[in-house]
């Protein structure tokens, strides 16, 4: 199938919905309304030990449709097209929804999805698949997490003890336009020798929190940055929650709220190579999910100055943002936009948004 080649653009908005080309930041739609499934959401990128970049997400007619189903495609190393996205979860009679892919140390690769069970997320469920051969195949699927509106967005991170660390969430309110203030987030932490989960303490906050993203910043210490809360509607006091451990990941702080603005949506946080902390999300709260804002602190976590919009397009969204580092250095983030009907794609090295200090 023909897909859209890379080409170079920054998305800015100068008072028309017009776009304006830069030369730091890739731009890609990887695929849109001709593959069949018009809802496709959130996406999640992850690079494979070959050096492929695999993206996987859910797609069907509706979120809460029971045709919906995940998905995997893959751009192999040095390829220029992306192949034709394949099934690779298919619960019977179900919606099957969030789906995290990552490739732990010894060369599995772990799919986390959700598999719903009522008319909101609050009756999933999370269940997972292993491939020993970078995702071409899969095992069948078991049960991870059986508390009723268990739910996963993220993918795990390895920490420095060797333990895998998956960020959860409980979901609660059983609304389709809202959670509820006791919606929470916690992990599941895994110890490869004995091949057994545990689970933390739970995150709770003033108006409910979900879908951590934690990074390790040395040996005891661990920062989480969380969606909040509550309705879709504009609020100009909703903002991101925080969380931190002191003891590796084992027992979690209450979510306390930050400075970035947060409209109810996904963010994602991850270490880059050298030290530094890279936040990408929707730097809004009184609007919908967009811009889509980069941020970079070089000093563990204590302030972020260097900031940039990476994508602002009048009247459409950027939601739920992945971002990996890739073996070369290049920070990819994959998105949704269009009604999540589109999956783009867009990678720049740290000097595009280091120039940019607030």
């Amino acid at each position: 199938m023909y897909l859209a080649r890379f080409f170079t653009v920054a998305f800015c908005l100068i008072g028309t919905s017009h776009l304006v080309a830069e030369d730091d930041i890739t731009y890609e739609r990887v695929i849109g309304p001709e593959f069949p499934g018009k809802y496709k959401h959130p996406a999640t990128v992850a690079e494979l030990q070959n050096g492929d970049l695999y993206i996987a997400y859910y797609s069907g007619t509706g979120e809460y449709e029971q045709d919906t189903r995940c998905y995997g495609m893959r751009l192999v190393k040095d390829a220029s097209e992306w192949t034709t996205p394949v099934i690779i979860a298919d619960t019977p009679d179900r919606s099957d929804g969030n789906v995290a892919i990552w490739q732990a140390p010894d060369g599995v690769v772990w799919m986390f999805y959700v598999v719903n069970y009522g008319p909101t997320w609050c009756h999933a469920r999370v269940k997972c698949k292993i491939s020993k051969d970078n995702g071409y195949s899969w095992s069948d699927s078991d049960v991870l997490a059986f508390e009723k509106g268990s739910m996963v967005r993220s993918r795990p991170i390895l920490i420095n003890d060797g333990d895998y660390l998956l960020p959860l969430y409980y979901e609660t309110g059983d609304n389709q336009e809202m959670t509820a203030p006791d919606t929470c987030s916690y992990f599941l932490r895994y110890h490869p020798p004995t091949k057994t989960w545990t689970e933390t303490n739970r995150i709770y906050s003033k108006t409910g929190n979900l879908q951590a993203s934690p990074v390790q910043i040395d040996d005891s210490y661990l920062v989480s940055y969380i969606r909040c809360g509550g309705d879709f509607l504009p609020n100009p006091d909703r903002y991101m929650y925080r969380s931190e451990s002191r003891d590796g990941g084992t027992t979690w702080t209450p979510g306390e709220s930050t400075d970035f603005k947060n409209p109810n949506s996904a963010a994602d946080f991850i270490k880059l190579k050298n030290g530094h902390l890279l936040l990408v999300w929707n730097d809004t709260n009184t609007g919908d999910r967009m811009p889509l804002t980069v941020a970079i602190s070089t000093d563990n976590d204590k302030s972020y100055p260097y900031r940039r919009n990476v994508v602002n397009k009048p009247n459409d969204t950027a939601a739920y943002p992945s971002a990996i580092q890739t073996q070369d250095g290049r920070i990819h983030i994959v998105y949704t936009s269009g009604a999540r009907v589109n999956i783009d794609h867009i990678s720049f090295d740290e000097e595009a948004i280091l120039q940019s200090r607030e």
